[in-house]
């Protein structure tokens, strides 16, 4: 099959790129996803090896941050059945299974600088994308792979690991700042 791109939203002050590259093997269950459309994309549609922008939302400045591969497909997720959890389903308990499910997803690269909303507006390859819809709120969209390609393109993606080059890049831009 065909690898798929999507678009996670996440609230950085919930859960951030920096949470997910921290975590164990930087992997972590993508829980929590309440809209039925979204579930169904995770449930149907994402396939291992999936690439993944991690978008931060509900920020002064929302920007893609990251990119993510999913590395588990959709299983249950047991939040659902948890009444302490924020994300309980009072409707998955009385039927006894999670009606909802989660991914997971491993941090792979991030952007140099992140590529805003406002960005992204400006960009007229970028005007049917599904994030600058209006009224668009789905927390997972999908992304073409020519919006895929056209995003990578705007700044540099770094590895995870100490990138020299990306660090030396990052320097010069704040001393141009300052002058």
């Amino acid at each position: 099959m065909e690898k798929k791109y999507w678009l996670m939203k996440t609230e950085p002050e919930t859960f951030s790129f920096d949470d997910l590259v921290a975590r164990p093997h930087r992997t972590e269950h993508w829980d929590g996803v309440r809209n039925y459309q979204a579930r169904n994309f995770m449930r149907d549609l994402f396939q291992l090896g999936d690439e993944v922008f991690i978008y931060h939302s509900s920020t002064a400045e929302p920007a893609i941050v990251g990119v993510a591969r999913v590395v588990r497909t959709a299983y249950p997720d047991p939040s659902a059945l948890n009444p302490e959890s924020p994300y309980f389903d009072p409707t998955s308990l009385k039927q006894g299974a999670s009606r909802w499910v989660m991914v997971d997803v491993q941090a792979q690269q991030r952007f140099s600088k992140p590529v805003t909303l406002k960005r992204l507006k400006q960009e007229e390859a970028l005007q049917a994308m599904a994030l600058l819809r209006p009224g668009q709120r789905l927390s997972i969209q999908p992304i073409t792979s020519e919006e895929w390609a056209y995003i990578s393109s705007l700044e540099t993606l770094c590895s995870l690991d100490k990138d020299l080059a990306c660090e030396a890049r990052d320097l010069k831009s704040q001393a141009e700042l300052q002058f």
